[in-house]
């Protein structure tokens, strides 16, 4: 085992000068140095969620961890989630505290994606998700319009919402909604909705699921619903330059990009703000006309599912 470099929170950290991962331009240090100084606005989105992170070793390709491994020390606590995929019960990690992050940073965990549900409660999801995810190149530009376009959405719909860099390429639209929503109801407005965004400009905005109908425009993707995670506000994430989901205001979309915001810029910018916690606004309740529309729309997934199978027996009775 190697000697703990330095001790923090009662956490051992060890070869914190090595690089994080090949083009993060950032150290192991720089990745604990950077959540210890977030942990006080990260650790709200994490807190008594189940969570997933997504971890790289040194000459390995990332993975997500989900089961917490067996050498977890047992202050770590965690909640037992059934997997419906694989029919087994998955220790999933709570992370609630300082000491609990750091341990995480300690085992090179670089992304932090929290359940949408709180632990135990599956069925009332906290907020609604609406990915944006752009074409291939330099797309951010077209990931704003269309966030813009679900702003006005929501407006129509009487409903407010935050956004966030994904860290990624595109943009994440996050609705806060009351406690008594269910997943199903949750799940048909976040359909309804990114319907209605892409009826503002069918040119600009799509919600295909498959890659290849979507014709360059940028996806509006409606199934982060259920059991799905999102990356949390502030996460780093394993892509160059090492970037962060980081809280953008809506008059401020156009002018900022993904790049602005990293482990090294963060915490500079952040001062003693919050912005995420600035920008969410109160728990809403959804329209009921919105979620009865959202029932009317198949799932975007099944929907992919379904028409790949129908393309394959084209190809195959053409053949």
């Amino acid at each position: 085992m190697a000697a703990a470099d330095e001790t923090r929170a009662g956490v051992s950290l060890t070869n914190l000068d090595q690089p994080l991962f090949d083009g993060a331009g950032a150290t192991k240090r720089d990745l604990v140095d950077y959540l210890d100084a977030v942990h006080g606005r990260i650790l709200p989105e994490l807190r008594d969620r189940p969570l997933s992170v997504l971890r790289v070793r040194p000459g390995q390709e990332p993975f997500m961890q989900k089961n917490l491994p067996k050498y977890t020390p047992d202050w770590v606590r965690r909640t037992d989630v059934w997997a419906e995929a694989s029919h087994r019960r998955i220790a999933y990690a709570l992370c609630d505290d300082r000491r609990t992050l750091l341990w995480f940073a300690n085992q090179r965990a670089v992304e932090y994606h929290p359940t949408l549900a709180h632990a135990g409660q599956p069925e009332h999801p906290t907020h609604l998700v609406l990915d944006l995810d752009p074409p291939e190149g330099d797309s951010y530009p077209a990931a704003v319009r269309v966030a813009l376009l679900v702003r006005q959405a929501l407006t129509d719909a009487g409903l407010a919402g935050a956004v966030k860099t994904s860290g990624a390429k595109g943009l994440h639209v996050i609705v806060p909604v009351e406690p008594a929503t269910t997943a199903e109801e949750a799940a048909a407005a976040t359909r309804a909705l990114a319907a209605r965004t892409e009826r503002l400009d069918p040119a600009l905005a799509t919600t295909a699921f498959i890659v290849a109908d979507r014709g360059g425009r940028v996806f509006v993707d409606s199934t982060r619903a259920y059991g799905a995670t999102v990356v949390a506000a502030y996460s780093p994430r394993i892509r160059p330059g090492t970037p962060v989901s980081y809280p953008v205001g809506w008059a401020d979309l156009e002018s900022a990009t993904p790049a602005d915001f990293t482990v090294r810029t963060v915490p500079g910018l952040l001062g003693e703000r919050d912005p995420w916690a600035e920008a969410l606004p109160a728990p809403q309740p959804l329209p009921a006309d919105l979620v009865a529309e959202g029932r009317t729309i198949p799932v975007a997934r099944v929907q992919a599912m379904h028409e790949g199978k129908r393309r394959a027996k084209a190809r195959r009775e053409a053949g």
